[in-house]
């Protein structure tokens, strides 16, 4: 690569031509982000999943540059979460936090997933056009992590403000360490009403856990609070979006599951892996020189693994820039690989399936509004989603 990656709105907008060259001819490679820190890039898929289990790449040395500015800039305990711990540390905090996450526990919430997503779409009924991003799919998500965590639904507005700008920190933009402040007073607050008067929710359930006399420290549960709101919205309402706009923008695909809803599970799975919501997983640091694809990065780097170029790597999946409705073997890496992998992963896919099912259902004629290079993307190197989604219902 004689060019530095570019990070401007074209690039955000479609990042797939630039990651295909990466893969071809700098799998892994030093990049500038726009907030000024140096990562080195990895973009192949055998390479990014040794990358996510590598002993080697410390989560607690780099705990991603979006954490890394806030720690540095604020000094906030919105750091002390899984993301940002290796064992055992990180064994410690998943296991007090896990027992809220069961297959059994999040099928249980099949039937108030689905309330909400009727009257979501009930409010669209009758209506010519929609944003699909601000009328469906921040909604859903956003909806059930508060009412899972207890959080009040109008507060709603406050923690997207402040997350919206904590996501887009690599992408340079002003505000990270007013929205960290403003988001670590809201959330202490809130712990110490629910501490005060526990009621039947998550965040009541982790004040009170214990697990053999350990249970999570006061930065621990704030920063436990703060992962699970912003994680528990911003990739499922991500995933949404890049779902019905892969459908928009391939017509034989979208008849097909109008027509047969059974192949929803299926179509998540491509969703994923075709434009992963999750850009790159969040930074770890090289605690020794590490060699992936001929290329040694030296100790004290740190490294970004890039979850949406390993998903389209044509070493590992046929035709990976199509959209492929029935394909096999889809052991895409959009919620991780290893200890990290996302806990929040089979609430994510009941989300989806519901949302995409009873849009289907819903609104079969829906169409974009505008032309697909119309699209504008949300920026920022972690969250990869498009900023509206106007659609003609």
């Amino acid at each position: 690569m004689t060019t530095p990656v570019q990070f401007t709105q074209e690039f955000w907008n479609n990042p797939h031509p630039v990651y295909a060259r990466l893969r071809q001819e700098a799998p892994v490679h030093p990049v500038m982000l726009p907030n000024g820190f140096e990562v080195w890039l990895v973009t192949r898929y055998a390479d990014c999943k040794a990358a996510l289990t590598d002993p080697r790449l410390s989560k607690r040395q780099g705990a991603g540059d979006n954490a890394r500015q806030l720690r540095t800039s604020t000094s906030t305990p919105l750091t002390k979460h899984l993301l940002a711990y290796d064992p055992p540390d990180h064994t410690r905090l998943r296991r007090l936090v896990s027992k809220a996450f069961t297959a059994r526990r999040i099928e249980e919430l099949r039937p108030r997933v689905e309330e909400l997503s009727a009257a979501l779409i009930e409010a669209l009924r009758g209506r010519d056009d929609a944003e699909l991003v601000e009328d469906y799919a921040v909604h859903l998500p956003i909806q059930v992590i508060c009412e899972l965590l207890g959080v009040p639904i109008e507060d709603q507005a406050d923690f997207r403000r402040w997350t919206s700008v904590l996501v887009s920190a690599s992408a340079g933009g002003p505000g990270v360490p007013e929205a960290a402040a403003a988001f670590l007073e809201y959330l202490l607050g809130l712990i110490e009403r629910k501490r005060a008067a526990p009621a039947g929710d998550l965040l009541s359930a982790l004040i009170a856990t214990r697990d053999e006399g350990d249970r999570l420290n006061e930065d621990e549960l704030t920063s436990m609070a703060f992962l699970l709101l912003l994680a528990g919205h911003e990739t499922t309402m991500n995933l949404i979006s890049n779902g019905m706009h892969t459908l928009l923008t391939h017509p034989e695909a979208h008849r097909r599951l109008r027509e047969d809803p059974s192949l929803v599970p299926a179509a998540v799975e491509e969703f994923l892996r075709l434009e992963s919501p999750v850009e790159t997983a969040t930074t770890r640091t090289a605690t020794e020189p590490v060699t992936y694809g001929g290329v040694t990065i030296p100790a004290g780097s740190m490294v970004a693994i890039s979850l949406l170029a390993a998903d389209r790597d044509p070493e590992r999946f046929r035709e990976p820039g199509e959209f492929v409705l029935d394909r096999g073997d889809n052991q895409h890496l959009a919620f991780g690989h290893g200890i990290h992998y996302c806990l929040g992963a089979p609430l994510a896919r009941l989300e989806a399936q519901i949302a995409f099912t009873d849009l289907l259902a819903a609104f079969p004629g829906m169409r974009l509004a505008v032309a697909p290079q119309e699209v504008v993307w949300r920026t920022g190197i972690l969250i990869h989603g498009p900023a509206a989604l106007p659609v003609t219902l």
